[in-house]
Order: C-alpha cells, then structure tokens, then sequence
C-alpha cells in the first residue's frame, strides 16, 4: 500500500510538472467594421442591400448584414433553406399572414424553417437593419395567395 501511494504521488507530481502549451487556433478570428461593409442591391428585392460577412448567398450557407427600407412588404413567400435574423435597427415584422404578423424590434432574433410560407418587412417610421444567418443559399420564392390572405400590413 505504502508503494502505490509513493507512485501516485511520483505520477501526480510528475504531471504538474509539465508545461501546458495553448492550442493554436484552426482559424484567424473575422472581424468586420461596419463602416468596411461593401453594399450591394439585393437582385430579388429592389431597394434592399445586403453585405456579405461570410459564405456565399448564391451557393451555399453564408452570413450578412441587410438593409430594407422602411414601409417594405415582402408578401407571401418562402425560402429553401433556415434563416436567422437578428434585428438591429427599426421594427422588422412576420408571421403566417398579415393579420398574423408580429413586430420585432432591436434585439429581437426571428429563425424562420427552410420552406415555412410567411409575410414579412420593414414597417414604415424608420429603416431595417439585420444581422442573417442562412443554413444554404438565399432565395425569395413567391407564393400566390388566397383572397382572404392577401391583406395589407399596416
């Protein structure tokens, strides 16, 4: 017994004596100033601008920042792939319909499923910003709607 507990404490010892060396990351950190945002039009929603941080919204999953225009309605429609908006700047609104629609201001994060048939937009008074996250490439798929759906937002 008294030699275990002799080569215990030579293990022990012998392990706190080794340096501990940190781990390189795999990857240089991104950072990205606002200001160094390059802008361009969105080509299924005229007047909306997006910048992208990561990936590619064309092709595959991707990250962006994206300005819509205060008093914009995107209608019915879809998307193939998830996507994750984080608002930063004016009241961004969605929902099933247009009567159903919530509004989500500053700090708010809307996760919308790949497929899922919504409203959406920038209600009037100030313009939209927001952080997007998107799980596969970006699409803006119109869905035509019933009479009883296709109510103004307010």
């Amino acid at each position: 017994m008294l030699a275990a507990a002799c080569l215990s404490t030579a293990v022990f010892a012998d392990q706190g004596a080794r340096p501990t060396v940190p781990k390189k990351p795999d990857k240089a950190p991104l950072m990205v100033s606002f200001t160094d945002l390059k802008w361009t039009e969105l080509p299924e929603r005229k007047g909306m601008q997006f910048a992208v941080i990561s990936g590619d919204p064309t092709k595959e999953a991707y990250t962006e920042m994206r300005k819509v225009p205060a008093g914009t309605d995107n209608g019915l429609h879809s998307h193939s792939s998830e996507i994750k908006n984080v608002i930063i700047n004016g009241v961004w609104y969605t929902g099933t319909d247009a009567s159903s629609a919530k509004d989500f201001g500053p700090g708010s994060v809307v996760m919308m499923p790949a497929s899922w048939v919504h409203v959406s937009g920038c209600r009037a008074g100030s313009d939209c910003l927001f952080y997007q996250e998107g799980k596969g490439k970006f699409d803006f798929k119109p869905t035509v709607a019933h009479a009883s759906e296709a109510m103004p937002i307010k």
